[in-house]
């Protein structure tokens, strides 16, 4: 799945597009860290967890960027040399169920004035038995309340994602509903 060519095989640096718990919990050497914005995808709490917030007995759900929209998040910049541990790291994160594919697409930098650099994401896989696609509110309540994988409690990942987005100054009303109800039943 991985593109060998555009990612494993330069000596340049990397960019890397955060949209969940890397923009809170990178865990990767980075030289700039920076707020940016996709275009084309959106985040979506559309992953069933069977890992890191959940397991297959009783799955959580996680972010993964879906098709349309838009997305702003942090942008990482890792020095080439720090690159294929970064890659590495990353694979085994984001891959644990090969939920994602791993592609390079253009992300916007969003200082003044606004500039694109070629970015590593994940985006989600819609033909994975782990994609949920769109789930009601009340869905994605009763399966993040349930949650608990080996990165821990799924509330915990949802509520240090919005809070990561309120740092960057955006909010988005879905998640922001849904760490509204979770609070409540906690």
């Amino acid at each position: 799945m991985a593109l060998k060519s555009s990612i494993d095989s330069t000596d340049e640096d990397l960019w890397v597009f955060a949209y969940g718990s890397l923009m809170w919990r990178p865990d990767f050497a980075f030289q700039e860290r920076v707020h940016a914005r996709m275009t084309g995808l959106h985040r979506s709490l559309c992953i069933y967890s069977f890992v890191h917030r959940g397991t297959p007995e009783q799955p959580g759900l996680v972010l993964g960027l879906d098709r349309g929209g838009a997305c702003r998040g942090i942008g990482y910049r890792v020095a080439a040399a720090d690159r294929p541990a970064t890659v590495a790291y990353l694979r085994k994160r984001e891959q644990a169920t090969a939920v994602y594919r791993e592609v390079i697409r253009t992300m916007w930098i969003t200082d003044t004035p606004q500039r694109q650099v070629s970015a590593l994401c994940y985006v989600v896989d819609r033909s994975h038995p782990q994609y949920a696609g769109r789930l009601t509110l009340d869905e994605q309540v009763r399966l993040v309340l349930q949650g608990h994988g080996q990165s821990g409690a799924n509330p915990d990942y949802v509520i240090a994602t919005v809070k990561a987005m309120e740092a960057i100054g955006y909010r988005e009303g879905e998640l922001h509903k849904l760490v509204e109800r979770l609070t409540q039943k906690r």
